[in-house]
């Protein structure tokens, strides 16, 4: 019982959701209970409302790292203040100054998640300062130095636990990615499956989409890693989380490699039980995954018994046997047949033996490894001047950002004139509905508005009934600590809930202050109001469509993955290494393809009407994802065994290089041609002529004999992309004579 309760604690610790809402809980009870030792119960609102801003800030980062993004953020929201203060006499200036804020705001979110924080806090900010202010600027001048006091309170809390704490953040990351990684196992162990009537295309598509996920954790954990790296030599539990962050980027590697159409595999080995062997495997691998992510959060030893290694040992003992029958059919008609699918086989077993390995050793430290590069390529801008190029490369009709950036205002703007219209007292819950639910995609918003409406429902609810069954200060004072701590610690992961407990808190900070009448009935209507303006921006004010991004997106997955291949080639030609620019090449090509995934999942959650042509969409998807699994499978095989190289497979991979490339290049210029002009069809003739240059049905790369691995794996790739190109052809082709 009493390893089981350690167990439970250590999880809880390394939880990213337990740990942001401890930090609020410290915050807000420290708040509190000075307002009630001062006697300062009046003042005790706008203190909270800074807590909350300042708190929608954080992201994670090292205590130096929250330290300058706190005082940036602080900077913002005294400029902020200074607004309020400056027009909160005039409305429409209000208004005016408000929908800029929120359009100058919203692009600094091209420069990264740190400052799309500091965006939203401050705009959050602004809205809590003009609430508090009462439209005179003797309110603002008395709410804003107490609202920056609870901003400035938090950022010092959350400095203070970053640098007491600095390793929780990255546990939970890495134990996340090797939770998704173990499901990534998990299906692609069903492609082996040996049965008839399997269907390999919808299992395939599953895979990709679930690859999108595993990037986002790989990205999110080089993130946490990225920004605790110090000029100096890193500390030692620092060099072991990076061992295993390198170790999932090996094993998504391994994983997302294809030695082979699984049909042909099925077909070859029917009667044989060695893909079932590989299958239990990869499920057993999986499994060992999943336990450690377990072990990391817990920082105890993963659990497995041996289970793995007694598999491999079988499997290589069933290939044996395949090597066996195939050596008898020597001579026969039958061996030329059997010879491709057991080549496959043979690296299908050295792959699953080299990525056991690398579990292996994935808790071990990094002091073995002798010469490994453990640099990490920084996102972040470098400074001013690049800070400010990537904010004007937004500045243009096909940018999402720009786009967003209107959207928010013109919502914003919309909202406050319906707030002056009405003279509604609680109008700005409208302002904050339409920025907390506002997000750069249609699918997005829509999901977050009625998680919102949801959310508040039974957050006055609950904040009703808590009033009415805890009349005491007290009580209501401990509640109102504990939905914050919710609030902040749901936020990510569970929206409904973490909107209900903050309607819950602002519900019960409005009765001590005894301004409790009418409220619930205000946020109701009001977060009804902010919700349909959100929406109808959405549809109308400059949508994002998904199917309007595809040849990009496609143009990109394309150029990336012959990034990769060029890396891989250097690689054969150089010998293996995990640099950084190898990885780079490896990561933005898995990249591309999960920005693919997350696109077609969004696409499929617009109207019908804009989605274009989304049978087409999901082949080009689950063929390019293929296409990245034969490249990978390249990747995997490098400095092993037959990982060799002649004229012939150099010119295949050359020819490879070229039609990728061209591809990608006919693609971008469809894209131009469609948002030549914003929001309208393209013009026909333009669009017939990059159509044109497809060629009928696009020429595929030779197919030589598979003589090595090497040639085999292009092979492959070579076979995958005719089939890419006709529904690249496709996908920019207008359905029914028009553009989508």
């Amino acid at each position: 019982m009493d390893e089981s309760w350690k167990s439970s604690w250590q999880r809880a610790r390394n939880h990213e959701g337990v740990t942001r809402g401890a930090r609020a809980f410290c915050a807000l009870a420290a708040v509190l209970a000075w307002g009630w030792w001062a006697g300062w119960q009046a003042e005790l609102m706008p203190v909270l409302l800074g807590v909350i801003a300042s708190a929608l800030t954080e992201t994670d980062d090292s205590w130096r790292g929250r330290l300058r993004a706190q005082l940036l953020a602080l900077g913002c929201f005294g400029l902020m203040a200074l607004a309020v203060w400056a027009t909160v006499a005039w409305p429409w200036a209000l208004m005016g100054v408000l929908a800029l804020s929120a359009l100058a705001f919203t692009l600094l979110g091209a420069l990264g998640e740190r400052y799309r924080a500091i965006a939203f806090g401050s705009l959050v900010l602004f809205i809590y300062a003009a609430l508090a202010a009462h439209t005179s600027r003797a309110g603002a001048a008395q709410a804003t130095p107490l609202m920056l006091a609870g901003a400035a309170w938090y950022g010092l809390v959350s400095v203070a636990w970053a640098w007491a704490m600095p390793r929780a953040p990255v546990r939970f990351r890495l134990a996340r990615l090797y939770a998704v990684l173990g499901e990534y196992l998990r299906l692609k162990a069903l492609l082996l499956e040996p049965v008839r009537d399997v269907d390999l295309e919808r299992r395939r598509m599953a895979l990709a989409l679930h690859n999108g996920r595993v990037v986002d954790a790989l990205n999110a954990a080089k993130e946490s890693l990225m920004s605790r790296m110090g000029r100096g030599q890193p500390p030692a539990w620092l060099q072991t989380a990076m061992h295993q962050y390198l170790a999932a980027q090996d094993v998504h590697e391994r994983v997302s490699s294809s030695h082979e159409h699984y049909d042909l595999l099925a077909t070859a080995f029917f009667h044989s039980d060695v893909l079932y062997r590989c299958q239990r495997v990869l499920t057993l691998l999986g499994e060992q995954s999943l336990k450690l992510s377990l072990a990391i959060q817990q920082q105890s030893l993963p659990q497995h018994g041996g289970m793995t290694s007694r598999a491999i040992e079988d499997l290589q003992a069933a290939i044996a046997h395949q090597d066996g029958i195939a050596a008898d059919l020597v001579g026969t008609q039958g061996a030329a047949s059997m010879a491709r699918p057991l080549r496959s086989l043979h690296a299908l077993g050295h792959n699953l033996a080299a990525m056991a390995a690398v579990f292996a050793t994935a808790l071990g430290g990094a002091a073995a490894e002798g010469g490994v590069d453990h640099v990490l390529f920084d996102r972040e801008p470098r400074s001013l001047g690049d800070a400010w190029g990537r904010v004007r490369a937004q500045l243009h009709a096909q940018s999402p950002w720009l786009r967003h950036s209107v959207r928010l205002a013109l919502s914003l703007l919309a909202g406050f004139a319906l707030m002056q219209a009405t003279s509604d007292p609680h109008g700005y819950w409208i302002l904050l509905t339409i920025v907390f639910v506002s997000q750069p995609q249609y699918a997005a918003t829509q999901t977050r508005l009625l998680q919102r409406a949801k959310g508040t429902a039974i957050g006055l609810a609950m904040g009703w009934a808590a009033i009415q069954l805890f009349p005491g200060a007290l009580v209501q004072a401990a509640l109102l600590v504990f939905a914050g701590a919710v609030f902040f610690g749901a936020r990510h992961t569970r929206y409904v809930l973490a909107t209900a407990a903050v309607t819950t808190l602002l519900l019960l900070g409005f009765h001590q202050m005894g301004m409790a009448q009418g409220v619930i009935l205000a946020r109701l209507l009001d977060t009804a109001a902010g919700c349909l303006i959100a929406a109808a921006a959405s549809w109308l004010v400059l949508p994002h469509w998904q199917s309007r991004q595809w040849p990009r997106l496609a143009a990109q997955v394309l150029q990336t993955q012959a990034l990769y291949l060029r890396a891989i080639l250097a690689q054969y030609h150089s010998g293996k290494r995990d640099h950084l620019e190898y990885r780079l090449a490896r990561r933005n090509a898995h990249n591309a393809d999960a920005a693919l995934s997350n696109s077609y999942t969004a696409m499929l959650k617009e109207p019908r009407s804009v989605r274009g042509n989304v049978e087409v969409v999901a082949n080009f998807l689950r063929l390019s994802h293929t296409q990245l699994n034969y490249l990978s499978a390249l990747g995997a095989q490098r400095g092993g065994a037959g990982a060799d190289m002649d004229a012939a497979d150099e010119e295949m991979a050359s020819a490879l290089l070229l039609s990728l490339q061209q591809l990608a290049e006919k693609l971008e210029q469809a894209q131009q041609a469609s948002g030549a002009r914003t929001g309208k069809a393209p013009a026909a003739p333009a669009v017939a002529q990059v159509l044109q240059e497809f060629g009928p049905t696009g020429s595929a790369p030779p197919h030589a004999p598979a003589r090595s691995l090497m040639a085999a794996q292009l092979a492959l790739v070579g076979k995958v992309f005719p089939q890419l190109q006709e529904q690249a052809r496709q996908l920019v082709e207008p359905p029914h004579g028009r553009a989508v």
